[in-house]
């Protein structure tokens, strides 16, 4: 399957040097460029059209673009100590079915519908887009009061901010 073309649109998520470098044709090389920039970052094999397609379907929810590019280059990213900073395809579809079956949390919880959870800080706060209505911004959750912060604007801003810090909570 081959990728979507995304025109001009891709401008709003790609950092102008990193474009300018790969080249708007070449998008499959500027995750590992970015994720390059900082140490201790683990990289994964390309997660496939199929499972990209698999999450969609079963989530009934559109992956963001960024993210679908992104898994298309590596299927996941790991920081220091193991944090999954972004997951793999598998353990997005896996993470958010939790989510939002699970009874318990809909007695503890606002709804998780319209999230699309992503990845996590390792302790328990987990990061997701909103997908209705469509958003490029990035949310954390956070796992002790139910509240959803903005944290980033786009994944590119959320790697960056995630994969330069010193600590799991970045964002606070």
């Amino acid at each position: 399957m081959p990728l979507p073309d995304t025109g001009d649109s891709l401008g709003k998520w790609f950092n102008p040097g990193i474009r300018e470098r790969v080249g708007i044709g070449d998008q499959r090389e500027m995750w590992r460029e970015l994720t390059s920039e900082f140490p201790d970052v683990e990289l994964q094999a390309p997660a496939t059209p199929g499972a990209l397609a698999a999450v969609e379907e079963q989530l009934g929810q559109p992956l963001p673009e960024a993210l679908r590019q992104l898994l298309l280059e590596t299927d996941g990213i790991e920081a220091c100590y193991g944090t999954e900073v972004v997951w793999t395809a598998e353990k997005i579809l896996e993470e958010n079915r939790s989510a939002r079956s699970r009874g318990e949390f809909r007695s503890l919880y606002m709804p998780f519908d319209a999230l699309m959870f992503f990845g996590d800080n390792g302790g328990g706060d987990q990061f997701a887009f909103v997908r209705t209505p469509d958003r490029d911004d990035v949310f954390v959750w956070d796992h002790e009061t139910d509240s959803r912060i903005w944290v980033a604007p786009s994944l590119e801003q959320y790697l960056r901010s995630a994969l330069g810090s010193d600590g799991d909570d970045w964002y606070r």
